[in-house]
Formats: C-alpha cells, structure tokens, sequence
C-alpha cells in the first residue's frame, strides 16, 4: 500500500504531518488563510468543540500574552526548544496584524522582520576584523541592532515615497501618500531626509537622497547656493574689475589703490575657494568617516555618506543628530523620528519579530555566540520603547544560559516587564487538537470532519496516543510521529488487504523509537 492509497482513502489532498518548518508549510499557511472552513472536532478531552475558524487550533496557548494589544504595542520575550512553534507564531503575529490594520487603517502597526541577520553579522565580523567569529561578535553592541533595525525600514519607506514600490512591501502608505508627504511639515520632512541619508541601502543613497529632497520639496541649503555663486561668480566680478581698470573707466582713483583692491579680492577668493572646497569638504568626509565607523552594520563607505549628508540642512549635521559615538540617544532620537513619520501615514506602533538568532552562519548554534548577539538587546530601556514592541523568539539554550546570570543583568533587563515566557512548551492534549486539525484541513472540502483516533485501530485508546505525544513535546516531533506511523502502516500492508486504520504496534513501535530521538537531540548526541 503506497501512502496516496492511504491519503485518497481518507479524503485527504495532501500529507498534513510532512511539513517541518512553518515557513514552507503549506498545510499551515491553508490553516492560516482567512476564511478558512469551520471545523467540528471532538477534543482530547472527549467534549464536543466548535472551531469557528480552521486556524484556532493552530495558536499556542500562550499566544496572547504574546502578542499583547496591538493598540499598545508591547515587549515579549519566549523561550524554546527547535520545533516549538517559534517561526509559526512569527507568521501568525504577521498574520495578526495585517487583520488589525485592515480593520484599522487610521491606527495600522507596522512589523518590522528582524530574523535574517547574517548581512549585518557578517559586515560586523569584516569591520570588527576579530580572530573568531566569537571575539567579533562579543562586540556586538546594542546601537548595532538599532542600527541594522532602522535599516530594515528605512529604504522600504523611502522606495514608497518615491514610488518604488516591489511586492511584498512592509508598508502600505495611502495611494496620495508621494503628494501628501509635502504636506508634511518642514521639520518633518527634513527628518525624513536624515534616515534617508543615514540608513538607506547602499546601491545609489546618494542619488536617492537627492530624489527624495526633490520629492519633499527641500531646497539646497543656502550655504551650498551661496558658495556655488561665489565660486563662479565672483572670478568674474574680478576680471571685470582688471579689465575697467585697464580701461581707466575710473580715472579719479589711484592705479596703486585699484592693485590694492585686485589682490585684496583675489586672496578672499583664494580663501574662499579653499573653504568652501577643501575645509568643508574635508569637515563632511571627517563626519562621514565617524558616521561610517559607528553605522556598523551597513556597507557604506565615507564617500557616499559624505555625499548624501552635503545634502542635509546645515542644522541636520549637528553632532547631536549624527550616530558619531556609541551612544544610544542619537539612535533613540531617530526611532523617535520615525514613529512621528509614520504616524503621519496611519502607523500608530511597531512590532520588531526576532526570529532565528541561532542560524546565521557566524553563530551556528553556538550558545556563547548567540549570547553574544542577544544580550545587548535584552535592556528595559530598548524594550519598553513607547509604541514599539520587540517580540523576542529565542532558543531554549538561551533560557539555560540565562539562569546563570547577575542580579545586575536581570536589574537591567527587567524581565519580570518583558512577558516572559520561559518556555513554549507543548502538552500531549495541545499536540492532539494541533493534528487534529491538521488532519481536517487536507480533508476535501465536500468530506466532514474526522477525530484524528479514527485513523487508528480500534484497540488504540486516546490516552496511549496522548502519552505518545508528550513524549515528543514539541509540533515538529508530533508531525514526525504521525507521519512514520503512516508510512510504516502503509509499508506492511498490501493494497488488496484494504487495512486502513493504523494498528496499536506501529504506534506503539514509532512513539518507543520518536521519543528516543528526541531525547538524544536534547542531550545532543544526535543532530535532528
């Protein structure tokens, strides 16, 4: 018997136990969809359940307190092992927000996906220049995520307002946000200017900055006119004046005076030019040097830094709002700035998702590595920024690695603040209805709703499936379990022999073999 003879005989379109990691999960993503069938199951408690929308059964119990009220954005930090659901509550918190912003359209949330860190980790290892990948990262700093943070939204509202817009854009801005950006008001729009210049990609920021300047309507600094007129214009005021002195166009004044006056211009053109093109030239390359030595994260070098901060108002490139130190309040003050902006195009809050810090080729799993990274940004000060929420995902060999720590970590941390999870750990009656439901999903749409204890024989009580599933603990080890009974039921059955309900042996045998596997990748001594 092949497993398609299986499936088809239980109507079902497709596999519900072969996904392994959420983000290419189709069976989820069906789970997740709006509108999906409502479904009448029986709980593993034996009471009669109504599921108004396929997905309910899909969301961890602690998925609430997780994702907090959207109206206040708010901090959480959750611990757990792999397979836990990590990157599945990531999508359902995407999933989450995109209904409020709908629903709401004058107060949308913005998610901002922190999960692919290796650019930033692996510009921060080149620039950093350490022995080990361990002895650049424990100079990972938290103005470095800050930093890499702004950078992952920054661009995406700059191609908006210039009318860039690609596919699967985070942000949905008003169809008159490129002609209502100009009602901004001036400071506004000068601030909108300063990310650009700062946290833009670095393919063409300086030509972005001078298109966005266009687009908001900024002129040139007067500074910048002024000199350029110096510099073209009085040359020609000074040969005007040799040429009417050659001409005795005055004759009442001296000749010894007019050379006076000749040489007198001529050294405050030299002084001039020399200001206008070596000093402050050489003042913007030394800011854009310093910019570039604290903006970490980012592949840019002094050059075009320095041409896109010559486009700032004078009063923009004050050292109080240039990331010129590794002090936070600079960086603080831009996060400030961009709130104020997207509030203008119906952004109220932000929800920053941390997601597979354990993945990044330059920490590989390590635990002192991914501390490295992590625990710069568990500071209450970061954390509970108003309207921002920072939804922390993280390992469980991080929840061990943080009981070792100080009272003075935990004192700046605050985590009793943060909605600590400590573990999104996973009973057998959870995993049940999660496939179960999984289950119904791939049922076809004209089939009712089955128990998932109707796939097994008759001798199969629901406790000995439920004791299987909590030795398992985690969605990905279920789905693992219930796939290996299906396929080793399928590979000792003929078709002819039409047995189509797995016998207490197979289950018996896989849940013995599944639990061992896992307790041997806990302890690991086995890679998956």
């Amino acid at each position: 018997m092949t497993v398609s003879d299986f499936l088809q005989h239980w109507q079902l379109t497709e596999n519900p136990f072969r996904g392994e990691e959420a983000r290419t999960d189709g069976v989820f993503a069906k789970m997740s969809m709006p509108g999906a069938k409502p479904v009448q199951v029986t709980s593993a408690g034996g009471q009669g359940l109504t599921l108004s929308e396929g997905e309910l059964a899909t969301f961890h119990s602690d998925f609430d307190k997780i994702l907090g009220d959207l109206r206040r954005p708010s901090s959480a930090v959750v611990f757990g092992e792999k397979g836990s659901g990590k990157t599945a509550i990531r999508l359902q918190i995407s999933r989450k927000i995109s209904e409020h912003n709908v629903a709401n359209p004058g107060a949308k949330v913005l998610i901002v996906p922190y999960d692919d860190l290796n650019p930033y980790l692996d510009r921060l290892h080149e620039r950093v220049a350490g022995k080990t990948y361990l002895e650049s990262l424990q100079k990972v700093r938290a103005v470095d995520h800050m930093d890499a943070m702004l950078h992952t939204v920054v661009p995406r509202l700059v191609d908006a307002l210039l009318g860039h817009v690609f596919q699967g854009d985070v942000f949905e801005l008003p169809s008159d946000a490129k002609k209502s950006v100009r009602k901004l008001d001036r400071m506004m729009r000068r601030e909108v200017l300063l990310l650009q210049a700062l946290y833009d990609r670095p393919e063409h920021a300086p030509e972005r900055t001078h298109a966005l300047r266009k687009r908001l309507g900024i002129w040139p600094a007067a500074a910048i006119i002024g000199g350029s007129l110096f510099l073209y214009l009085f040359p020609l005021l000074i040969i005007a004046g040799v040429v009417a002195s050659n001409l005795r166009i005055f004759p009442d004044i001296p000749e010894d005076w007019l050379n006076i006056a000749f040489m007198g211009a001529t050294a405050l053109y030299v002084l001039g030019a020399l200001k206008f093109i070596i000093w402050d030239r050489f003042a913007l390359l030394n800011a854009a040097h310093r910019v570039k030595k604290q903006i970490r994260v980012l592949p840019r070098g002094d050059l075009s830094y320095a041409r896109s901060l010559r486009l700032l108002p004078p009063s923009l490139r004050d050292a109080a709002n240039l990331p010129l130190t590794d002090a936070d309040t600079p960086r603080y003050a831009c996060f400030d700035r961009l709130k104020k902006i997207l509030r203008c195009f119906g952004y109220t809050g932000m929800i920053i998702v941390v997601d597979r810090v354990d993945e990044p080729t330059a920490i590989a799993g390590d635990v002192e590595r991914m501390k490295a990274v992590v625990w710069p940004l568990l500071s209450n000060k970061f954390l509970q920024q108003e309207g921002i929420g920072v939804k922390l995902l993280l390992p469980m060999e991080l929840q061990h690695a943080l009981m070792r720590e100080s009272n003075a970590f935990f004192q700046e941390a605050r985590l009793d603040k943060q909605h600590l999870v400590d573990e999104l750990a996973w009973t057998g009656h959870m995993l049940y209805d999660l496939c179960e439901s999984r289950l119904n999903a791939c049922r076809v749409p004209e089939a009712g709703p089955i128990n998932l204890l109707d796939m097994f024989a008759e001798d199969v009580s629901r406790d000995e499936l439920l004791d299987a599933f909590d030795k398992v603990r985690q969605p990905r080890d279920a789905f693992k379990l219930m796939y290996r009974c299906m396929n080793e039921h399928c590979a000792g059955f003929t078709r002819g022999q039409s047995e189509w309900r797995v016998p207490r042996n197979v289950l018996v045998s896989v849940a013995k073999s599944e639990a061992q596997r896992v307790m041997q990748v806990i302890r690991g001594i086995r890679p998956a």
